[in-house]
């Protein structure tokens, strides 16, 4: 592949690649140093791909995982958004519930968990809802952060519009979310006792395009920013100035119009969201940073049997588990 800058490089979905077959809700993936994947299955547990292709899947979690994260010690750690729990798996399977609740609060759309250099859990939630559609349907600012640390768990951040991904920035000084349903990434400031400050926005508000709803996304190494949106089936970059770059979108303008007819409506159904899926892609949820060098970019999603898969022109930011 020529290296090209970021704010130059596109694909076109026929371009991609795939990795894994008959996965289910592949939702987040997480790459290991050895170049093992794990991606949340909605059967219930997580899915291992090796380096070679095998595959094997790991019940037990139940629900519907959705968030997937590793621990300092290596265990497998899910949001499960259909139970409203945080859950840890052991590499051999065994599973145990890490948190239900917070300050009273129960987890009831339990979205994403990600740890940082620290150990530090941060979880986020999506609604206050028992189930996360009708934030989707007709959204509120009911989303908020947790932070588990030393001193316990403890809600950091709330009056969010649908909290999904979260993550720190290299030197950890600021916590990235994607505010789904006002497609758009806010920042706050984060304080050495895990205390956030001030809400602000990174990048275009609301990202362009009809439905920008922001899912997932990941730092590369130069500090721009990976993002998935989720129904207009595409991915982009903003870069650390705020710049907003499409790399591929396989949109359904006609059916993203009559999703949000229907939401102004407040006639809004699943169905309406599934006519969004795109013949190439549907659904990207997630971005994952892979391989030796960090290059190889895997995509997860809501719908795919497979995780999309391309080169990047720079290398992602390595996670906590991969270690120094």
């Amino acid at each position: 592949m020529v290296d090209v800058p970021v704010r130059e490089f596109t694909l076109d979905p026929a371009q991609l690649d795939r990795v894994g077959v008959d996965l289910v809700r592949p939702e987040s993936v997480v790459a290991e140093r050895d170049g093992t994947l794990w991606a949340s299955d909605g059967r219930g547990g997580a899915t291992r791909i090796l380096p070679g292709g095998a595959q094997r899947l790991f019940t037990g979690w139940g629900g519907e995982p959705n968030g997937l994260a590793i621990a300092p010690d290596g265990t497998l750690v899910t949001a499960n958004i259909a139970l409203g729990r945080v859950q840890a798996m052991t590499r051999d399977g065994r599973v145990s519930t890490m948190l239900e609740q917070v300050d009273g609060l129960r987890l009831t759309s339990a979205n994403f968990p990600w740890f940082d250099s620290r150990g530090r859990l941060w979880i986020t939630c999506l609604t206050r809802e028992e189930h996360w559609w009708p934030a989707a349907a007709s959204p509120r600012p009911d989303g908020f952060i947790v932070l588990v640390d030393e001193r316990g768990a403890r809600v950091v951040a709330d009056g969010i519009v649908g909290t999904n991904e979260a993550r720190l920035d290299a030197a950890e000084e600021w916590l990235y979310v994607a505010e789904t349903m006002r497609g758009r990434i806010l920042r706050y400031r984060v304080a050495p006792d895990g205390s956030l400050g001030e809400p602000e926005v990174h990048g275009p508000d609301p990202l362009p395009g009809r439905a920008p709803f922001v899912d997932g996304f990941a730092f590369d190494a130069a500090g721009n920013c990976w993002v998935t949106t989720v129904v207009r089936n595409g991915i982009g970059v903003i870069t650390p100035d705020g710049d907003w770059h499409v790399v591929l979108e396989d949109p359904r303008e006609d059916a993203l119009q009559g999703f949000l007819d229907a939401q102004a409506a407040g006639t809004v159904t699943p169905d309406h969201m599934a006519a969004c899926a795109g013949p190439a892609l549907q659904f990207p949820t997630s971005i994952c940073f892979a391989g030796d060098d960090l290059r190889t970019v895997h995509v997860g999603s809501l719908a795919m049997p497979s995780l999309p898969t391309f080169r990047a022109p720079v290398p992602g930011l390595p996670l906590a588990h991969w270690g120094a």
